[in-house]
């Protein structure tokens, strides 16, 4: 796929949707990191339910901390692994406290420092929080950037590297989130919906579906 084609699938999904963003409700940066955390092998609506709960009696390191790992986990235990994301999220806040005065860092290396924060969760705090231009490559981005072509990969991190250096500099900041949505919604992994596709005519994808 040549530059011009991916200009014109970026400023069609600009058009289409000017400002996008997370799907996770939040308020402050340490939120958004623990709704990321949360949502590993979980649904976005699923974690707003339960950081609706959590959010609403402890939001900061140190009301998590002083909630505890038992307290953490009634709040949270509707999401898929919550025992083992309640342990990261508890460590994760005594070295939020210890290490950052109790903020989130914006720094790739400190955030993956954080027990249950890899790549792609620093990826999103860094972009959504703080403004990165960061891609943090999902199943939806991964399946969106081969399928196409707009940034073919064999692993997440050449999906990552391809689409920093192909994506027009004008729409890294927002590329991140019209990709997972496109993928949530249209280019989906079973059946894509490419009748009702706005980038149709530009995917390179070789079996489209018609619906």
């Amino acid at each position: 796929m040549n530059r011009e084609r991916r200009q014109q699938i970026f400023s069609r999904l600009r058009a289409e949707n000017p400002h996008p963003t997370t799907e996770l409700h939040y308020t402050t940066p340490f939120e958004l990191l623990v709704a990321v955390i949360l949502s590993a092998q979980a649904t976005d609506k699923g974690v707003n339910k339960a950081t609706a709960r959590l959010f609403a009696v402890a939001n900061t390191p140190e009301k998590i901390v002083a909630l505890g790992e038992a307290g953490l986990k009634e709040q949270i235990k509707t999401i898929g692994l919550y025992h083992t994301k309640a342990a990261n999220i508890i460590k994760s806040c005594h070295l939020l406290i210890e290490r950052h005065g109790g903020e989130v860092p914006a720094e790739r290396e400190a955030l993956e420092a954080l027990p249950g924060v890899g790549r792609k969760t620093a990826n999103v705090v860094l972009n959504t929080a703080f403004g990165q231009p960061t891609v943090a490559v999902d199943t939806h981005i991964f399946r969106v950037a081969n399928r196409t072509r707009i940034a073919p990969g064999k692993t997440v991190l050449e999906v990552e590297k391809k689409l920093l250096r192909f994506i027009p500099a004008e729409f890294l900041q927002d590329a991140h989130h019209w990709l997972i949505l496109h993928g949530r919604y249209v280019c989906v992994a079973r059946k894509p919906r490419c009748g009702a596709c706005i980038i149709e005519d530009l995917c390179e994808y070789k079996s489209k579906a018609i619906e």
